[in-house]
């Protein structure tokens, strides 16, 4: 047996081909998907071997497991060959997330102290922080937003274990753009503001009951954290069955107690803002909870006791 693996080389674009892509490439046969990138983006000239995106020559879907073994991907050998494709310039997992979700930090530390600037005009009563100061209700709003993302910056740096190395550079800006426009500035803006629902100084009992949501949201979305990085070792991509807090109920259950603790928010601000960030939040996460699903049961078959729910129970 041959201790090399030399596998034909061909660009998926044809339109826009990778100019310096040499016509076959030789490797160890025990090469990974990333082993080949390295390689592929050296003899190419691409500083970064994130941007080289390979691609299974039968079925054209891309190899997402950076750590698989190339002699183990049935499509690559029977061919004997590698679909190339440069999918421009990338950027860190962990960088997107660290800058997505320091903007609600940003507006929602902003916003109340510069609120004699921004409320002197109508529909607005802001008089003076004498007369119209931040009220109660809405210092709480401001701690309870900025300790779930705090929590969110944490998890980022120090609990999620990433299977992939880098997304697009550009999914930066769409991103970023959700959780700063709708959790940050709309949501900062309509609680913030003089005469809004949340310019409340009395806690009432619905108030009490969005606290104690969102207590138990956030406590136990961060032990279903814990649970998943517990299941895939320092940068490996290897998958495993949750069997945790929720997991019995649907497949994400991060996802479930992220809404209960949203739904908390909620019920204290009464702030469309807030309602309308965490519904286009649902949608995204109905999505990647579907997927995480259509995963598990192809990875692990009948060892996967399937889910009728993705994320909330009786309706996702």
């Amino acid at each position: 047996m041959s201790s090399n693996l030399t596998l034909k080389l061909s660009n998926r674009a044809p339109k826009k081909p990778i100019k310096k892509l040499p016509a076959t490439v030789d490797l160890p046969r025990d090469a990974t998907v990333e082993d080949a990138k390295i390689l592929i983006a050296r003899q190419t000239g691409f500083s970064d071997f994130n941007r080289i995106g390979l691609f299974d020559p039968t079925t054209k879907k891309t190899l997402k497991n950076r750590k698989a073994l190339l002699r183990e991907e049935a499509g690559v050998v029977k061919t004997g060959e590698l679909v190339v494709k440069d999918l421009g310039p990338q950027i860190a997992w962990r960088t997107v997330f660290v800058i997505e979700y320091f903007g609600p930090i940003l507006f929602h530390a902003l916003i109340p102290y510069v609120r004699p600037y921004i409320y002197r005009f109508a529909p607005y009563v802001y008089k003076n922080e004498a007369e119209t100061p931040v009220t109660q209700v809405q210092w709480l709003l401001f701690a309870l937003f900025q300790i779930h993302f705090l929590k969110r910056e944490y998890e980022t740096l120090f609990v999620h274990k990433f299977s992939a190395n880098t997304m697009p550079a550009w999914n930066i800006f769409r991103n970023s753009a959700f959780y700063w426009i709708f959790a940050g500035l709309l949501s900062a803006w309509d609680i913030y503001a003089p005469g809004s629902l949340s310019s409340r100084n009395e806690l009432t009992g619905l108030d009490y009951f969005g606290i104690a949501l969102f207590v138990i949201g956030e406590v136990c979305n961060w032990i279903v954290h814990q649970h998943l990085a517990s299941l895939r070792k320092p940068g490996g991509t290897e998958k495993g069955i949750p069997n945790c807090i929720g997991s019995g109920l649907v497949t994400s259950p991060n996802y479930m107690f992220e809404v209960l603790a949203w739904v908390g928010v909620i019920f204290i601000s009464r702030s469309w803002a807030v309602v309308l960030f965490i519904s286009g939040g649902i949608v995204y996460m109905r999505d990647w909870s579907r997927g995480k699903e259509k995963a598990l049961r192809a990875e692990f078959g009948d060892r996967y006791k399937k889910k009728r729910y993705t994320m909330l129970p009786g309706l996702i």
